[in-house]
């Protein structure tokens, strides 16, 4: 649902546009046979108005018909005791691996940006999933794989962590439509290409952190460092391949 609904605004757009084309055809048309005294100046407005008229009208539209499926989804949810805007309160099991590897790339990532927003963004990753700059977690080059020994004991860490401060009353903040456009939070069915797309994402921020902390030439690296970076450049190179 927050898939389809982060599409709004490109749809939109695209209607518009497709809008604006068509009816401005006829009114370029109609010049050379009545002139443009039946629209005196605003003819040019025309298309425009219809545009802005048939997008944000779509618009407005789909965005209602989203808030209502959410306050539905909401309502559900609740019935069952459950908070469908604080989807890790009661653990991580609905994450799979390979989306969790790349929120913790997401939040290496923004602390490395030192800026206000990255800093905020990166405390949200924080109480809504229990990461920590200790964790034994390096990107820019991976130490970790989903499917393997040592990211269950991350995800049981961060689990760990999340649950204990429910048990003191300290609950993560609400999510929604914003949160999921920027780093997608919610979590996903991994499908074999949604599954691909986000090893892909990882990997890709995992090269330019070690570009960012080595540069292009990779010697300035330790040996074990250098070959995970190796391992993840392969690896995304074959995933872009695909």
């Amino acid at each position: 649902m927050y898939t389809v609904a982060g599409e709004d605004a490109r749809r939109a757009f695209t209607r518009g546009f497709v809008v604006v084309c068509v009816t401005a055809a006829p009114v370029l048309l109609s010049a050379p046979l009545f002139g443009t005294s039946w629209a005196g100046p605003f003819a040019p407005a025309i298309p425009v108005l219809a545009g802005l008229i048939a997008g944000g009208g779509s618009f407005g539209w789909w965005r209602f018909v989203f808030l209502k499926k959410r306050n539905a989804l909401r309502q559900a949810f609740a019935e069952k005791g459950l908070d469908a805007d604080r989807p890790t309160v009661g653990g991580l099991a609905a994450y799979y691996d390979a989306q969790l590897v790349l929120l913790r790339s997401e939040y290496e990532f923004l602390r490395s940006r030192r800026t206000r927003s990255a800093v905020r963004s990166a405390r949200l990753f924080e109480t809504t999933f229990g990461f920590t700059s200790e964790d034994p977690f390096e990107c820019g080059p991976l130490n970790v794989a989903p499917g393997t020994p040592e990211m269950r004991a991350l995800k049981e860490r961060w689990e760990g962590r999340v649950l204990t401060r429910g048990a003191f009353g300290e609950m993560p903040p609400p999510l929604g439509l914003r949160e999921d456009l920027a780093y997608r939070v919610f979590p996903r069915e991994m499908t074999v290409p949604l599954e691909l797309v986000t090893r892909s994402a990882y990997l890709k921020i995992s090269c330019k952190l070690f570009r960012e902390r080595y540069g292009r030439r990779a010697c300035r690296a330790p040996e074990d460092v250098r070959q995970r970076a190796e391992k993840d450049l392969r690896e995304y190179r074959a995933l872009a391949r695909r």
